[in-house]
C-alpha cells in the first residue's frame, strides 16, 4: 500500500493545478454523475476518484475502499485550500497564474505522448536477453552498495584545489577536515542502494570499482564525491530480471517514438527566436548536468511525459 499512497499523493498534486483552473461552470460540469461529497456546495464526483485508483494502480478489491477514503479526504483538503486560494484573490496572481498554465502545458504534452505510444511494442524475448547480457553490472554482478556522498559546494575558481586534493587519494575523514580548514561548504550522506536503483550510467561507472573506492561527479557549482564504503553480491536471474527490463526497452521505444514525432513537428513549424536567445545545438541535453539527485528537477517536458507512462 505504500507505493500506491506514493502515486495517489503525486497524482493528487498534479491534479491540484487542474482543479485550481477551472472556473464555475466548467465546476458545474465535471459534477455530474454520482457524487462522493459536497465541501461548501462543491461537488466532488465518483468518477475523480475511480480515475486516481485506476492511475495508482489500485486493483485488490479489499484496498479500493480504503484507498478510495484516503483519496477523498485529500481531495476534500484540496477543494478547501483552493477555495480560500480564490477568496483571497491568488487565482488571479500573475505567478500562479503562470504556474497554472505551466501545469496545463505539460498535462497536454503528457497525454499527447501517451495517445501517441501507446500502440509501442513490448519488448521480445530476444530484445530482453540481450539487454540483459549487456548490463551484467544491473542484472548478472548486481550488486548492493552502502554509499559515502560528500557534496562539495565550491564554483570553478575553487575547483582546481578540491580536485587537487581528490587526486592525492585523502580518506574521507581527512578530506573532511580540509574542507572545513578551507571554509568550503560541503555536506555527507549515506544511502544504501542496489545497482538497478541508480542511474544507469552511475551504475555502469561504480561497477569496475571495490570497495573503498570513489567517484566524482561535476556541476559549475558542485563536486561530488560518492565513495563505495561497503557492497554486497546480489545478482539478478533473467527471469527476475525481466519486469524491469521491459519497462526499460518499452520507455526507449515510446522515446524514439516521441522523438521521432518531435522531429517532424519541429521540421514543420515555424519557430522565431528572439534575441538573445538562439537555437540549441544539436546533441545539447534539455536540462542542464547535475548530480543524480538534482537530475530529475531538471527534466525536460519530453522526459516528464515518459517518467508518467506505465
Amino acid at each position: 500500500m505504500h507505493s500506491h499512497t506514493m502515486k495517489l499523493s503525486l497524482l493528487l498534486a498534479a491534479l491540484f493545478f487542474t482543479l485550481a483552473g477551472c472556473d464555475d461552470k466548467k465546476g458545474a460540469e465535471a459534477a455530474s454523475g454520482p457524487l462522493a461529497a459536497k465541501v461548501n456546495g462543491e461537488a466532488i464526483p465518483t468518477w475523480i476518484i475511480e480515475g486516481e485508483l485506476a492511475k495508482a494502480g489500485v486493483k485488490n478489491a479489499a484496498e479500493s475502499q480504503d484507498a478510495a477514503n484516503r483519496v477523498l479526504n485529500l481531495l476534500l483538503e484540496q477543494r478547501l485550500l483552493v477555495q480560500q486560494a480564490r477568496k483571497t484573490g491568488l487565482d488571479k496572481d500573475p505567478e500562479v497564474k503562470q504556474a497554472l498554465q505551466a501545469a496545463e502545458y505539460q498535462v497536454l504534452a503528457q497525454a499527447f505522448v501517451e495517445r501517441l505510444t501507446v500502440n509501442a511494442a513490448k519488448a521480445s524475448d530476444s530484445e530482453i536477453t540481450a539487454y540483459y547480457d549487456k548490463h551484467p553490472e544491473l542484472y548478472s554482478e548486481r550488486r548492493v552498495y552502502r554509499l559515502q556522498e560528500i557534496l562539495i559546494q565550491v564554483g570553478p575558481e575553487g575547483a582546481g584545489a578540491v580536485k587537487a586534493r581528490l587526486a592525492d587519494g585523502a580518506n574521507l575523514n581527512d578530506l573532511a577536515q580540509w574542507l572545513k580548514s578551507q571554509n568550503i561548504p560541503a555536506r555527507s550522506a549515506q544511502t544504501v542502494k542496489s545497482a538497478d536503483q541508480l542511474p544507469p550510467e552511475l551504475a555502469a561507472r561504480l561497477h569496475p570499482l571495490k570497495d573503498g573506492q570513489a567517484i566524482t561527479l561535476e556541476n559549475p557549482k558542485q563536486i561530488t564525491l560518492l565513495a563505495i564504503t561497503g557492497s554486497q553480491s546480489q545478482p539478478l536471474t533473467r527471469e527476475q530480471a525481466r519486469p524491469a527490463i521491459e519497462r526499460t526497452l518499452l520507455i526507449a521505444k515510446r522515446r524514439e517514438m516521441a522523438n521521432a514525432e518531435l522531429g517532424k513537428l519541429r521540421a514543420a513549424a515555424k519557430i522565431e527566436y528572439v534575441a538573445p536567445y538562439v537555437e540549441a545545438k544539436p546533441g545539447t541535453p534539455g536540462h542542464v548536468a547535475s548530480s543524480p539527485k538534482d537530475d530529475a528537477a531538471g527534466q525536460g517536458t519530453l522526459e516528464k511525459a515518459l517518467s508518467g507512462l506505465k
